[in-house]
């Protein structure tokens, strides 16, 4: 009987915690969701995966930012460029507005965001898939050079 009591009282225990921990992760799911919404987000990138060659892991600090209607890109290239300014231009770092711009979430609560931006160098479509763990896909097509795919996390903190 006591070893019954006590299965009973740690099922108990054990429902209890596993509920907590689902509203908790509903919850960060849910201001995962409103920070995409807001088009105020800043994605950190640490690896790059070129159409050719080695997927690169990034040391460095790169980031892929959304200001409301501007992007921010301060992402490396590494691919073939069919046409590009005398001494390579800046490549995807840049900050121009965005048009175009496109965003659905899936059954999951992945976001996917599409937009583009135009620079005096060359036109990027973002394709963006934002996983409701707050990893992050971003394949960009470049008009004048190969396209190139970043993987990185959402940052959710905001500092201001």
């Amino acid at each position: 009987m006591n070893r019954f009591k006590l299965l009973f009282m740690l099922g108990i225990v054990l429902l209890t915690g596993g509920q907590s921990l689902f509203a908790q992760e509903q919850t960060e799911k849910e201001q995962i969701r409103k920070l995409i919404e807001s088009n105020r987000f800043r994605i950190d990138i640490n690896r790059a995966v070129p159409m050719q060659g080695r997927s690169v892991n990034l040391t460095s600090t790169y980031s892929l930012e959304l200001k409301g209607d501007s992007v921010i890109s301060h992402l490396p290239y590494f691919g073939r460029a069919y046409s590009v300014p005398y001494g390579g231009g800046e490549g995807l770092r840049f900050e121009e507005a965005l048009t175009d711009l496109s965003l659905s979430f899936d059954k999951k609560g992945t976001a996917k965001l599409k937009f583009t931006a135009k620079t005096s160098e060359d036109r990027y479509t973002f394709n963006v898939q934002i996983f409701s763990n707050g990893s992050v896909t971003v394949n960009v097509n470049p008009v004048n050079r190969q396209g190139i795919t970043y993987h990185g996390r959402l940052i959710t903190e905001q500092k201001e």
